[in-house]
C-alpha cells in the first residue's frame, strides 16, 4: 500500500515537473480570450492543465518548462489549414496577459488579416525576446517607445499592418537586430541618424510609409547590410555614394521617393545587383564606370530627369537582366550588343531623342 502512493506521490511530481507553471497557463488562457478564429479550430487543443504538450502553436523551454516559443502563422502548410483549404482569419487583439510570460523567445502572430489594437507596450520587459513577427494584421498604434530594451532581439516584423508613429529613437539600441521590417504601414518622420549602430542587420526594409528626410550617411556603415528597401516614402536629398561602397548590399530599392542630384557612380561598379531609382527626381547624366564588376539583375533608371547619351560602358557591365530607362530625357544613339540586344522598346520610351533598335532607326548625317 505505501509503495503505491510512494509511486503515486512521483507520478505525481514527475507530471507537475513537465508542465508548464500556473502562471503561464493562466496568461496563455488569458491571450487566447483575447482573439477568436472562427474557421480553424486554432485553439482546440488549448485544454487541460499541460501546456507544454499539444497545444498548437506553444512550445516550451525542454529545461524550465516554460513557453518559450508562440508560433501561430495564417498562412501555413500545416494539415490543418490543408483540411480545411483556406487560409487563416482572426480578429481580437493581442492581450497584455502575453507579457507575464517571463521567458517567451519568440512570438509570431502572423498573418491572420484581422486582428487590431495596439501592440502591448510591456512587450517590451519580455527580456528574452529573440522574435516578434505580426506581419499580415491590422494592427495599429506605434512601436513601443522603449523597444530597444530587447537586446537579444534579432527579428523585428510589424509589414502590412497599420503602425503609425515614428521610429522610435531607442530602436538603435537592438544590438543583435538582423530583419528589420516594418513595411507598409502608416509610419512618418525620420529614420534615426545613428540607424548604423544597428552593426548586426542585413536586412531593413521600410517600404511603403510616410518617412522623410534623408538616407542617414550612418546606415552605409552596415558591413552585413544586403538587403535595404526604402521605395515609396517621402525621402529627398541626395543618394549617398558610400552606399556603393558597401560590401555585401546587393538589393537596393529607392523608387518612388522625392529624391534628386545625381547617381553615384560607385553605384555602377558596386556589389549591388537590384538597383530601382525609379520614379525620383534625379537629374544629370547616367555614369559611365559601368565594367567587369557591374551585374544587374535589375536596373531600373526610370521616370526620372536623366539626360545626355546612355553610356557607351554600359556595353562592358559583365550581365543586365532588365533594364529600363523609360521616361526620362535621354538622348543619342542606343548600344548595340549585349545587353540591348534582349531588351525591348519600352526599355528605351518616352525620352527626347533615343534612336537605333529597338526604336526607330537614328538619322544619317
Amino acid at each position: 500500500m505505501k509503495l503505491n502512493v510512494v509511486v503515486s506521490l512521483l507520478l505525481l511530481l514527475i507530471s507537475t515537473a513537465t508542465c508548464c507553471p500556473p502562471s503561464d497557463l493562466r496568461a496563455l488562457l488569458a491571450f487566447r480570450s483575447a482573439l477568436h478564429e472562427p474557421y480553424l479550430g486554432i485553439f482546440n487543443s488549448w485544454t487541460g492543465q499541460d501546456c507544454c504538450h499539444n497545444w498548437y502553436g506553444v512550445s516550451c523551454d525542454a529545461v524550465t518548462h516554460r513557453v518559450a516559443d508562440i508560433n501561430l502563422r495564417g498562412e501555413s502548410e500545416d494539415p490543418i489549414f490543408e483540411r480545411a483549404h483556406r487560409t487563416g482569419y482572426m480578429t481580437g487583439r493581442i492581450s497584455p496577459a502575453i507579457c507575464d510570460l517571463a521567458r517567451l523567445s519568440a512570438l509570431t502572430i502572423a498573418d491572420w488579416k484581422g486582428i487590431s489594437g495596439d501592440i502591448p507596450k510591456c512587450i517590451t520587459r519580455l527580456s528574452f525576446l529573440r522574435t516578434i513577427d505580426l506581419i499580415g494584421n491590422q494592427i495599429s498604434g506605434e512601436i513601443p517607445n522603449d523597444i530597444g530594451r530587447l537586446n537579444r532581439l534579432a527579428v523585428l516584423n510589424v509589414a502590412d499592418n497599420r503602425i503609425s508613429g515614428s521610429i522610435p529613437k531607442s530602436l538603435t539600441n537592438l544590438s543583435s537586430l538582423m530583419h528589420l521590417d516594418l513595411r507598409n504601414n502608416l509610419i512618418t518622420g525620420l529614420i534615426p541618424t545613428d540607424f548604423g549602430r544597428l552593426t548586426m542587420l542585413s536586412r531593413a526594409l521600410l517600404s511603403g510609409n510616410r518617412i522623410t528626410g534623408r538616407i542617414p550617411e550612418s546606415l552605409t556603415k552596415i558591413y552585413r547590410l544586403a538587403d535595404v528597401d526604402l521605395s515609396g516614402n517621402q525621402l529627398y536629398g541626395t543618394i549617398p555614394p558610400s552606399l556603393g561602397r558597401m560590401s555585401v548590399l546587393a538589393t537596393l530599392n529607392l523608387d518612388g521617393n522625392k529624391i534628386s542630384g545625381e547617381i553615384p557612380q560607385t553605384l555602377m561598379t558596386s556589389s549591388v545587383m537590384n538597383l530601382n531609382l525609379s520614379r525620383n527626381l534625379l537629374q544629370g547624366k547616367i555614369p559611365e564606370g559601368f565594367g567587369p564588376r557591374s551585374y544587374f539583375t535589375v536596373l531600373d533608371l526610370s521616370y526620372n530627369n536623366l539626360k545626355g547619351p546612355i553610356p557607351s560602358s554600359i556595353s562592358g557591365a559583365s550581365f543586365i537582366g532588365h533594364l529600363d530607362l523609360s521616361h526620362n530625357h535621354l538622348c543619342g544613339k542606343i548600344p548595340v550588343g549585349s545587353p540591348f540586344d534582349h531588351l525591348e522598346a519600352a526599355s528605351f520610351m518616352f525620352n527626347d531623342c533615343l534612336c537605333g533598335k529597338p526604336l526607330k532607326a537614328c538619322l544619317k548625317n
